[in-house]
């Protein structure tokens, strides 16, 4: 007797000999002994799962002896008739080569005859989907209104190019790839009949390779068992079929997930020069990352993940070096690069790119974060009302907030004035930790007030505080520039400012009452109008003079203080020093954060 390779010797001859299509076979055993037979099946899904194989035996259980039944003898001779292929009831054809109009004629004419033997006529069209067009046409009547005695049992891989007129006409049965566990196991029951040792090691790798194929595991076993003999192992059925060990994944995965380019790199030379398939190893790191990223959103109690105790102790290690959202963006660089791996000349060198790029992707921040960190940081700025900081606590370290860049300034909405009354005390886990720049005078508590009680005027106090101000404080000056004195009196500072000069911020407010405290020798608290008359660039040095209001010409004229910075022309745009932009410590913060550069430096007006 000739050899019979293993897919053939070993295939299921009953519905429970099927592995891993319980949905399929529980359906057809409940349609038999229900009576409820359609006349038009369709089994589809990918290579080697069983759609041919289940095909023959609903063939079987329909025409064996006293049938249709479900528990049929194999020993009977209908059905060795169709398990040998000679059964002149059941007829197996080839859709790719009887595809043509003629044989569809052909087999609508004999389907009126009555079967020879049993009680149907059954056609097996297997790969069904390479009928053409007008043959499916021609088939559609008889598949539509058969004769009682004639069933059609449909086999393809590719169900979407099947008409969805004979779909309409069938009941179709999705066929699944089976899973790892169960084909290791089946093989492991095809290795004790053959009386071949192998290791589990090897069964897995075997299972691994048919990517939830049967045939295909069971061919890749047959040709193992004649290249190893009665021993096989796991390194035959790597070398053979290029395929990367277990723990030669595993290592790689750790030096993905910890950033570890040199021993990436290493690792793959490694594969290239042993002859592993890049294509299949990159297909392998997509699987195992897929099983990461649903052992971090499910756990390992969902039934999602089928490895085995080895890779579930893998899993549970690397889940900790790794959250949901970097292991999508790798996914999604592996998926890219598997749908590109075969474009490109040189499969090594792409291989390294994309593990550089997976290593990119695990360290990178999304776009979602990074709005969530700048809506953060302008939360945490005030909008309405300006609140006074106390003098004593605005020269402590810990007392400040982020100040807005000119190019995300808003414009705020309050329009009357607003009166600094009461202390702010930013909370330390809001407000980073970044000291008040002092001016070139020492404090209060260090020295004399510099303007006495009697020379503390308004254009003094002005002219005063703009020279003092810290040279790091290159926003703040640029704002007050555009603003002017509006009132002193009481130790109470009033500022006119325009709405974009986004003066009333915890920031700016401790360090103007750290200057004015240096100034006048006491606590100052300040006032903050917003003028719309403002918004064209006025004379920045005292804010008062031939421009001030009516109000303002109406008090007691005080002596002239002299500029001593010159505006720029209305419409003109505000210069900033970029090194004094750069100095200011929430800038440095900010670049630090998001590892960002300065581009371009641009005044308030200059924002469109």
């Amino acid at each position: 007797m000739s050899y019979q390779v293993i897919a053939r010797k070993y295939r299921p001859q009953r519905f429970a000999d099927v592995v891993g299509q319980e949905h399929v076979t529980t359906t057809l055993a409940n349609a038999i002994r229900l009576g409820r037979i359609a006349h038009g099946y369709l089994f589809c899904g990918p290579r080697g799962t069983g759609k041919t194989t289940l095909a023959r035996i609903f063939a079987k259980a329909l025409n064996c002896t006293g049938g249709p039944s479900v528990e049929f003898d194999e020993a009977d001779p209908r059905v060795k008739e169709i398990t040998e292929g000679r059964s002149l009831d059941v007829l197996e054809i080839d859709g790719a080569s009887n595809n043509g109009v003629d044989q569809v004629r052909e087999l609508r004419d004999t389907a009126k005859f009555a079967p020879a033997s049993g009680k149907y006529k059954i056609y097996i069209i297997d790969e069904v989907h390479m009928l053409s067009t007008a043959a499916f046409n021609a088939l559609l009547k008889t598949l539509d209104e058969p004769p009682p005695h004639v069933k059609f049992l449909f086999a393809t891989t590719d169900p979407e190019k099947v008409l969805p007129t004979i779909l309409s006409r069938c009941q179709r049965f999705d066929l699944r790839r089976i899973p790892a566990a169960l084909i290791v196991k089946h093989l492991a029951w095809i290795a004790e009949q053959e009386k071949v040792s192998i290791d589990a090691d090897a069964l897995l790798a075997i299972a691994r390779g048919a990517d939830g194929g049967m045939r295909d595991a069971e061919s890749t076993l047959d040709q193992l068992i004649s290249f190893c003999g009665e021993r096989i192992v796991e390194s035959d059925v790597l070398s053979m079929f290029g395929l990367a060990a277990r723990a030669q994944l595993m290592h790689l995965v750790d030096a993905l997930l910890e950033g570890d380019i040199a021993t990436t790199l290493r690792l793959l030379e490694e594969l290239t020069s042993s002859g592993k398939d890049l294509g299949r190893l990159l297909a392998d790191l997509l699987n195992h990352f897929r099983n990461l990223l649903l052992f971090q959103v499910s756990g390992s109690e969902a039934g999602l993940l089928n490895v085995s105790e080895a890779e579930m102790g893998a899993l549970t290690r690397q889940a900790k070096h790794i959250d949901a959202d970097a292991l999508t963006r790798v996914m999604e660089v592996l998926s890219a690069a598997e749908g590109r791996q075969r474009e490109v000349a040189s499969k090594r060198i792409f291989m390294e790119v994309t593990l550089l790029k997976v290593i990119q992707a695990r360290e990178a921040t999304s776009l979602d974060a990074v709005l969530k960190q700048l809506k953060a940081m302008r939360d945490q700025v005030p909008a309405g009302p300006a609140v006074a900081v106390p003098a004593a606590s605005a020269t402590k370290a810990n007392i400040a907030a982020p100040v807005a860049p000119a190019a995300l300034m808003v414009t705020p909405t309050v329009l009357a004035p607003t009166v600094v009354s009461s202390p702010i005390n930013p909370p330390a886990s809001s407000v980073s930790s970044v000291p008040i720049p002092s001016g070139p005078a020492k404090s209060a508590s260090d020295s004399m007030p510099l303007l006495s009680e009697s020379s503390q005027t308004i254009e003094a106090v002005w002219q005063v505080l703009m020279a003092q101000l810290p040279h790091s404080e290159g926003l703040l000056r640029a704002a007050l520039q555009q603003s002017r004195a509006e009132s002193w009196s009481r130790d109470t500072l009033t500022i006119a400012h325009p709405p974009e000069a986004y003066l009333d911020t915890a920031r700016n407010i401790g360090t103007l009452q750290t200057v004015l405290q240096t100034i006048t020798g006491k606590r100052v608290s300040l006032r903050f109008v917003v003028s719309e008359s403002l918004s064209v660039p006025e004379p920045a040095a005292s804010g008062v003079g031939p421009a001030a209001s009516a109000r303002e010409s109406a008090r007691p004229s005080a002596p002239e203080v002299k500029p001593t910075e010159a505006k720029p022309k209305a419409g003109a745009p505000v210069l900033l020093n970029k090194d004094e932009f750069l100095n200011d410590p929430l800038i440095r913060q900010a670049l630090e954060v998001f590892k960002g550069r300065i581009m371009e430096v641009r005044g308030p007006s200059e924002v469109s």
